[in-house]
């Protein structure tokens, strides 16, 4: 398996595991104002991140190229911002919504290298030419 497909599949879980604690908290304390940042979490870390490595996985030509961990990084680093940064705001630090719109801008930003990769023309396998039979 590509090195990208396995960072995403191990950066998936670890979103899931915080996205399951952020719901569990809520359920405990009755306190459902930091469900955007549950559902954020959830969505783009788990989900998302599961279906880049899937990707990825699939792909093990366009898995190999330097735009993918670039992308991983970018991505991540957006998600890793954003689901902390929201759950401090939505529980009423208003102060961190530009830093909330950075993260949003950012994940963005590791959207679009991803649609880059997809539409990215496949390449071809670098396959040793046979020599000619006498």
């Amino acid at each position: 398996m590509p090195r990208v497909a396995e960072l995403y599949f191990k950066t998936a879980v670890v979103f899931f595991i915080v996205g399951v604690m952020i719901g569990l908290n809520m359920a405990i304390s009755q306190d459902y104002s930091v469900i955007g940042a549950h559902a954020h979490c959830n969505l783009l870390g788990w989900v998302s991140m599961a279906l880049f490595g899937g990707y990825h996985a699939l792909n093990p030509n366009k898995a190999e190229r330097r735009i993918a961990m670039i992308q991983y990084y970018v991505y991540t680093a957006g998600v890793a911002l954003l689901v902390p940064v929201l759950y401090l705001m939505l529980k009423g630090n208003t102060a961190l919504e530009p830093v909330v719109a950075l993260a949003s801008l950012i994940i963005f930003a590791g959207v679009l290298l991803f649609a880059f990769i997809i539409f990215s023309p496949k390449q071809a396998a670098i396959t040793p030419s046979a020599a000619p039979l006498r």
